[in-house]
């Protein structure tokens, strides 16, 4: 909602300014197809040679990511918290054999099967079952596996930026594209240098056009758009470390509600369910698996 009321601000107090100042749009209306072919051109080539399959797809993904948000919502939150207390406190009180099951086929238990949204989420279920399996084979040194589950997320996160990163790099390419178009049109505008002034200085608006949409098609819209997608992903990341936090304060010999409690404290104010809320989910949690 908000992006949409920002792309209207920016038509509106951009074009409705030049309006009022007294402009015409006729040259804009005129040059603005071949300057967007040029520029827009150029800018899709650049996009599709600097970038990898990845870039690519993360990349026009960014804008339909930008306008949803987070896909993680407060409800999703307190759904990791229980599933995490479920699985801590059953490693705690049947020991590591009760959950092997669980974590060796997630998509066939009755555990993951209770937050369809999270098994869906392939990396979230992975980092899950992977840190507890380690946890089966001994590896309870609460550093060790914290530091081992930073990597996994860091590399997760880098990956998910390519498509924040790549529309940053197109939008730091437009105005010079943008120049570029507008150097042609002086080209253009140099070779009927024996004409009226009034012909000359509508070849010369027409060519600053294209510096114009350069540099607004840059900050207006895909600059903005590549830095709200950046912010998306950091806020879909703290899911992830939620996880982290969770089961490294398991690792420190706590109790399953004080890990998750724990974890609580660090999931984005905006998202974090009450006390009280997380308590009722809890105790509202399957007692049997």
């Amino acid at each position: 909602m908000f992006q949409i009321i920002g792309i209207l601000v920016v038509f509106g107090m951009v074009f409705g300014g030049f309006a009022l100042a007294g402009g015409h749009f006729d040259v804009i209306i005129k040059a603005a197809p071949f300057e967007l072919m040029m520029i827009g051109g150029a800018g899709a080539g650049a996009f599709l040679i600097g970038n990898s399959m990845g870039g690519i797809k993360g990349g026009l993904g960014g804008f339909v990511k930008a306008m949803a948000g987070s896909k993680w919502k407060k409800q999703d939150y307190q759904d990791l918290l229980t599933l995490l207390f479920v699985l801590t406190k059953t490693m705690k009180t049947k020991g590591v054999v009760a959950i092997e099951a669980h974590i060796e086929n997630p998509k066939d238990s009755k555990i993951f099967q209770n937050y369809p949204k999270i098994l869906k989420d392939h990396f979230a279920c992975d980092l899950i079952c992977d840190t507890l399996r380690m946890m089966t084979m001994n590896l309870e040194d609460p550093h060790q596996v914290e530091d081992a589950i930073d990597k996994q997320i860091e590399k997760h996160h880098n990956e998910a930026h390519q498509g924040a990163h790549a529309l940053q790099n197109l939008a730091d390419a437009l105005p010079a594209l943008g120049i570029v178009a507008a150097v042609l049109g002086i080209i253009k505008t140099m070779g009927a240098i024996s004409q009226p002034p009034e012909y000359l200085g509508k070849l010369i608006g027409s060519a600053l056009v294209g510096t114009f949409l350069g540099v607004f098609l840059a900050y207006g819209f895909v600059g903005p758009f590549a830095a709200r997608m950046g912010s998306v992903l950091d806020e879909e990341a703290q899911f992830y470390h939620l996880i982290k936090d969770v089961l490294v304060a398991h690792l420190h010999g706590n109790a399953a509600q004080i890990s998750v409690e724990l974890g609580r404290g660090v999931v984005p104010s905006s998202l974090q369910p009450s006390f009280a809320e997380l308590e009722e989910a809890l105790n509202n949690a399957p007692a049997e698996i």
